[in-house]
């Protein structure tokens, strides 16, 4: 990635920006975990996220997945619901352990109705399915084996991809390998704030391999058993990195959060090859020539169709002699242990003068326009699909039974505003998905943040689509930004 240099940069939108590009995909993504729910029933078995939640002191409130927002019971009327909003996509990810609960062996059928059921039923309300393989709930089994830092744990996966390939692949055309594969590796084994909570600053960077291996050996598996129009894609939360000053050592800063929060992947994955400044700065922490085996990196290379990218918000960073802050407010939960490796001395800050949302990120939609043209650059001929982008606000249900939420419509407007100038710059932005669809299991913060253009009331699974929700359907229907109220 190319690191920004400076944020006070003017970006002016253009006086006529183009279109939306005809084909452009709207669509609205959630994670197994976070929705479904049922997570005992039909054969499924804990996966880490189960163990995690259910240990005290792990999750905000003590609040578990267990049931979320029931979406394995009501995903008829959550599919009925996406009609009524005009979504042309789903983007849901599958529950590993639903359908191979010990992440290896044959598949549990009942499981996969569930998912062939949830498709048929996308199908039918003419709405397309994008299946995600892994959204971070790896079964338990697999972790007490090791789980992501052992290399047997990336064979596993592909044996899963095939599985979910060959009983999925007549329907779905889209599919995704990994969802945001630093937080699986830095936030589950590097701070420790996910699943499974281990804080080995060595096993997070052998984990970020192993998924990368992941990846390549379930895109060939994928490659494998889909028909040849299928799609294929890995979804990243690329850091849009800024240095906080124009000084040497925050440049030095930025480079370094760069290469172990985008280049570890975009490296081995777009080009072939680790970064070296990235070697040089984990030596110490882990023997890279003995994790990274002959033909790894080829395996790791396959080629793709698409590239997801996820953004919130902007990575500010200095060195901590460049201004005052705390070196963890970095929007990844709070922890004693960096999920930094080699770089545990960069501080993290705020953009100055944005307004932030619950989560306490600022809000910069700029940030998302300068890292697609950042990738568009770096990747010419690869097609981006923007697929997470959303807002955690203090929503409450009115006396009339309504969620007003204008800051989140003003969120959204400005980053689908941003996309529509990186359209208009050059990029080939093929679509965008909400986070999220529906309020849900806010990971380690539990139910106390809401991310969802529907409003879910967890007592009753009351469904009701907030006021973005239905500025979204407009936008949907317009194929393109409604005039401001």
């Amino acid at each position: 990635m190319t690191v920004v240099r400076s944020d006070t940069a003017p970006q002016q939108a253009p006086a006529a920006p183009a279109p939306f590009p005809t084909g452009f995909i709207w669509g609205a993504a959630t994670a197994a975990y976070q929705v479904e729910g049922a997570a005992a029933e039909n054969g499924r078995t804990p996966s880490i996220w189960d163990t995690f939640s259910h240990t005290p002191g792990k999750v905000l409130n003590g609040d578990t997945g267990d049931v979320a927002a029931d979406h394995f019971h009501r995903y008829r009327d959550d599919v009925a619901l996406m009609k009524r909003l005009g979504l042309k996509a789903y983007r849901f990810s599958v529950s590993w352990s639903r359908v191979q609960p010990t992440g290896r062996g044959p598949a549990v059928e009942r499981g996969l109705d569930f998912y062939r059921s949830l498709v048929d039923e996308l199908l039918a309300a003419g709405i397309t399915p994008v299946a995600t393989l892994y959204h971070w709930d790896l079964p338990q089994e697999l972790e007490d084996a090791g789980g992501w830092p052992e290399r047997a744990t990336a064979e596993r996966f592909a044996d899963y991809a095939a599985i979910m390939a060959r009983a999925l692949g007549d329907r779905v055309g889209m599919w995704t390998t990994l969802n945001e594969p630093w937080c699986t590796a830095f936030l589950g084994y590097g701070s420790g704030v996910h699943a499974p909570g281990r804080t080995e600053p060595a096993a997070a960077l052998r984990a970020a391999h192993h998924l990368n291996l992941a990846h390549g050996r379930a895109t060939e598996a994928l490659r494998t058993h889909l028909p040849a129009a299928a799609q294929t894609s890995v979804t990243l939360n690329l850091h849009q990195v800024r240095p906080l000053t124009g000084s040497e050592a925050d440049a030095d800063a930025a480079r370094r959060i760069d290469a172990v929060g985008n280049r570890i992947f975009t490296g081995p994955m777009l080009k072939g090859a680790y970064p070296e400044d990235l070697l040089t700065d984990t030596e110490r922490i882990v023997n890279w020539p003995e994790l990274v085996h002959d033909g790894d990196l080829a395996a790791i290379a396959a080629p793709m169709d698409v590239l997801g990218v996820n953004y919130y918000t902007p990575t500010i960073v200095s060195t901590p002699a460049s201004g005052a802050g705390d070196t963890r407010n970095d929007g990844h939960g709070s922890s004693d242990h960096s999920p930094w490796p080699g770089s545990e001395h960069v501080a993290f800050h705020l953009a100055e003068g944005k307004p932030v949302t619950a989560m306490n990120w600022s809000v910069d939609p700029n940030g998302l326009h300068a890292l697609l043209m950042d990738v568009a650059r770096e990747n010419p001929g690869l097609p981006l699909m923007v697929t997470e982008n959303g807002a955690a606000f203090e929503d409450v249900v009115d006396a009339d039974g309504q969620v007003h939420d204008p800051e989140r419509i003003a969120y959204l407007r400005g980053h689908l505003a941003a996309v529509q100038r990186a359209v208009a710059d050059g990029a080939d932005v093929r679509g965008y998905f909400l986070w999220s669809l529906m309020d849900n299991f806010e990971w380690g913060y539990g139910y106390a943040k809401r991310f969802g253009a529907v409003h879910i009331d967890y007592a009753t699974q009351r469904r009701t689509p907030k006021a973005s929700a239905h500025w979204y359907s407009e936008v949907i229907a317009r194929h393109g930004l409604p005039a401001e109220a």
